[in-house]
């Protein structure tokens, strides 16, 4: 065989290769932007996050109203002295306490939402580990690193948006705060 043939040999090698690794990369990718549903899993994710944030408004806004009533009906109470009223206040007051216990049972739908996205959230990660594993680890790291030394840091409200602490983050605990003050 001469070194022409073996050079020919092993660039339709590297051709095949880099074929392949297209090929599964676009597949890769495809898996990504699915449709599921009629929806990408990015799309299914944030309609998700949006009918909790929506949810939560609610049931806050039908509690806050449910206790400012009830705040109402405890005042109406002091200075009522009919029986029957004070029968009837108290009844409203009960209707009320019900309704903020009924407005509180969002979470359960909040939590099966929650649920989605979390898997939602799982099935990209899964893909993204997939396409970091075709690129290369060591090249994706090395570009990781690459990012991180030019990025900016955030400055103003922006630096603050960290969200709540998990409760396994260390985290400024209300007796600190409260010393603060002190």
């Amino acid at each position: 065989m001469t070194v022409a043939s073996k050079t020919e040999d092993k660039l339709r090698g590297e051709i095949v290769s880099l074929v392949q690794y297209v090929r599964r990369f676009r597949e890769e990718i495809a898996q990504m932007v699915a449709r599921e549903n009629d929806q990408t899993h990015f799309q299914s994710m944030s309609e998700q996050l949006d009918a909790i944030i929506g949810a939560t408004e609610t049931a806050t806004d039908s509690i806050l109203q449910s206790v400012e009533d009830i705040d109402q009906v405890i005042e109406k109470l002091r200075n009522c002295e009919d029986d029957a009223e004070r029968a009837s206040l108290y009844d409203r007051i009960t209707e009320n306490t019900t309704s903020a216990m009924e407005a509180c049972t969002f979470q359960d739908i909040t939590g099966q939402r929650v649920t989605k996205i979390i898997r939602s959230m799982k099935f990209v990660e899964e893909r993204v580990e997939s396409l970091a594993t075709l690129w290369g680890r060591d090249e994706i790291d090395d570009l990781a690193k690459d990012i991180n030394l030019h990025k900016e840091e955030p400055t103003g409200d922006d630096a603050l948006l960290n969200g709540p602490a998990l409760p396994e983050e260390e985290s400024i605990s209300q007796d600190d705060i409260d010393k603060l003050f002190d």
